[in-house]
């Protein structure tokens, strides 16, 4: 009896703290925005692309979430556009810097808030996975104000995950390219990878327990949110960038990405960046691949 009721016990605290281990990993952020320093390479046009805020955009999702979005114009009237999806409880920092890349070059800009984070509802965040169907609606949205869009997504760490993600989704031809930069092959992978790495930890039980959590409530386990599986069934054109010395989504991952992709893919490794700063540790070399691949496949 004595030791039934000794792993009973045991039962119940990893059950607790595998819970509250999940209610921290996927709790609503509710920073807005977070503004790189004034020393920060992007801050200019960080700056810039904030006054360029146009309109705030929404959607309902699936689940009756009502979302936001930022959407900002090229300052030349065009039918191309480029969403953006920002990474994991990192609300648009960094973010308007690159995406004043893409209105610098010409298009629309639409910068969603996923789920789960600054003015957008929503309890828990879904790791790409469950935004998958929301940045489906973001598209349907552009669609509807202009049915000759041409459109590319683009995402940065979580916000990558999501642009490969959607990749295997059945989607609509204006749809026409993807920009991933530093996105994760699986959370389950990139949960077990932080685990051990930063808090040396093993995946069992634990991981485990947290993707059960995550599964009951908010509907998705951690092994079925993979990128790589969604990669294998894409076929439109994708660039892939990551940074050579990325210790939070290990640059190995891109590897995997890349093989699991038949479609017409490029691969671009920043040297000396790390997680989120390929942009920034080489504007130049970044800015002009970025360019070109979009000049290829959005014109």
């Amino acid at each position: 009896m004595l030791i039934l009721f000794i792993f009973l016990i045991l039962l119940f605290v990893l059950l607790f703290i595998s819970f509250i281990s999940f209610q921290i990993i996927e709790h609503k952020s509710r920073i807005v925005a977070k503004a790189v320093a004034n020393t920060h390479p992007l801050w200019h046009d960080s700056e810039i692309f904030v006054e360029k805020i146009a309109a705030e955009w929404s959607i309902q999702t699936f689940d009756q979430l009502t979302l936001k979005a930022w959407y900002i114009p090229a300052d030349k009237s065009t039918s191309k556009y480029v969403i953006v999806a920002n990474g994991y409880h990192s609300i648009r920092e960094r973010i308007p810097g690159l995406c004043y890349l893409f209105h610098s070059l010409g298009y629309n800009v639409l910068v969603p808030a996923y789920r789960a984070s600054a003015e957008s509802e929503g309890k828990y965040i879904g790791f790409g996975w469950l935004d998958r169907d929301d940045y489906q609606r973001w598209i349907t949205e552009i669609i509807t104000q202009n049915p000759a869009a041409e459109i590319a997504l683009m995402g940065i760490s979580m916000g990558g995950a999501t642009t490969m993600m959607i990749s295997g989704d059945d989607l609509p031809e204006n749809v026409k390219c993807f920009i991933t930069d530093c996105g994760y092959d699986s959370v389950w992978n990139e949960i077990v990878y932080n685990a051990k790495h930063k808090f040396h930890l093993p995946a069992f039980p634990l991981v485990h327990l947290v993707s059960f959590w995550s599964k009951i409530c908010a509907g998705y386990s951690y092994k079925e949110a993979s990128a790589v599986k969604q990669l294998a069934k894409n076929t439109r054109p994708i660039l892939f960038i990551h940074g050579e010395k990325d210790n939070f989504v290990p640059t190995e991952m891109v590897y995997r990405n890349y093989a699991a992709t038949h479609a017409p893919k490029e691969l671009l490794i920043i040297e000396n960046a790390g997680h989120t700063q390929a942009y920034e540790t080489d504007i130049s070399l970044y800015r002009n691949t970025v360019k070109n691949f979009l000049d290829k496949y959005l014109g």
